[in-house]
């Protein structure tokens, strides 16, 4: 038996070719989302990372350089050590694929206390990491 001809026929393609832009333009949102916050967590583990080195006395090219090595491309850094924090800051802009055009730009932000360079008296540098309770390696 022969399937009659119906109204409805080619009307899930029809309907299929009006919702495949809005579809594609959620992914697209979808993706830059997450390209964003990717951006984002990588400043803020970059931030974090130039945080410690600074707390640890390493000279600015040193912190520097460990920054760079986790910031995203084109990133800025901003060192700064006031009341005892070392603080920094990795700003970088996203490209959004298409809309690569929009100023969209992320940060992350890390502040660490500075640790002291003093020992107890008659102590030395690995001594005094035994005396804190802490591990020479974790120092």
């Amino acid at each position: 038996m022969r399937c009659r001809s119906t109204p409805d026929r080619g009307g899930v393609t029809a309907e299929t070719a009006a919702a495949l832009p809005s579809l594609v333009l959620v992914l697209g949102v979808a993706l830059a989302v997450i390209q964003a916050g990717a951006a984002q967590v990588a400043c803020a583990d970059a931030a974090r990372i130039g945080a410690r080195a600074m707390a640890r006395g390493e000279p600015e090219h040193a912190v520097r350089a460990a920054v760079a090595q986790t910031a995203p491309e084109a990133a800025e850094v901003r060192l700064a050590e006031d009341g005892g924090l070392a603080r920094v800051t990795v700003a970088a802009p996203v490209r959004l694929g298409p809309l690569a055009h929009l100023p969209i730009e992320v940060e992350g932000h890390a502040a660490t206390p500075v640790e002291s360079r003093r020992f107890p008296a008659g102590r030395t540098h690995a001594a005094a990491h035994r005396w804190s309770g802490r591990s020479a390696a974790a120092g």
